[in-house]
């Protein structure tokens, strides 16, 4: 019958990408926007709102006083790493008062990246203690802005208390690249993760 052919063409036939939800976290003002921002193939879905008068006595702008916008729900954007992975970005709300919305967007999330604001390094401890009780693997990621990194990353490793098998990066939240390769050290430590859970004793 004309039309009936089934043959499946080379792309029909091709296996669907693997897909993997990363979530970009750390505290207020880390550049988690601007890195969704810079490693995404798509136009970012951002959810930004200007800082306003009210929120002055909340949010604490030390350090960063020159931030006009912050995110009240999530960022959301999406990169292929390589032709059979493809990772979904989700960058987490920083205020505390928006914390709530984390257990919701950590469902289903394999991995995550903790941005670390240089000059305010205490903002992202709580982004590590929530993916450690969780047992979410994650690396962190120092985002050195205007492209300074004062302390080496063993400094940072010791002053977060974090075991070895957590990589810490330096990085530029700016930079497609190099966060390209913070998100590929992140599946790196899955795979490693996963290859440990998946071997059985001697």
């Amino acid at each position: 019958m004309a039309g009936s052919d089934t043959a499946a063409s080379p792309a029909a036939s091709a296996a669907a990408p693997d897909t993997v939800k990363i979530l970009i976290a750390g505290g207020f003002g880390v550049g988690k926007t601007t890195m969704v921002g810079a490693v995404s193939e798509i136009t970012p879905l951002r959810t930004e709102e200007p800082l306003t008068a009210a929120g002055l006595d909340v949010d604490d702008l030390k350090g960063i006083e020159e931030k006009r916008s912050t995110t009240v729900a999530l960022d959301f954007g999406r990169i292929s790493i390589g032709d059979d992975l493809v990772l979904y970005l989700f960058g987490t709300p920083g205020q505390q008062r928006f914390w709530f919305m984390w257990n919701d967007l950590a469902i289903g999330a394999l991995g995550a990246v903790v941005l670390i604001d240089v000059r305010r390094p205490e903002s992202s401890f709580a982004a590590v203690d929530f993916f450690e009780r969780r047992k979410i693997p994650f690396v962190v990621a120092v985002n050195g802005f205007h492209g300074l990194h004062p302390y080496p990353t063993e400094e940072i490793r010791e002053s977060l208390a974090l075991p070895e098998n957590v990589p810490v990066l330096l990085c530029d939240a700016r930079e497609r690249e190099s966060c390209r390769d913070v998100l590929i050290a992140l599946i790196d430590r899955l795979i490693d993760d996963f290859t440990l859970r998946s071997t059985p004793p001697d």
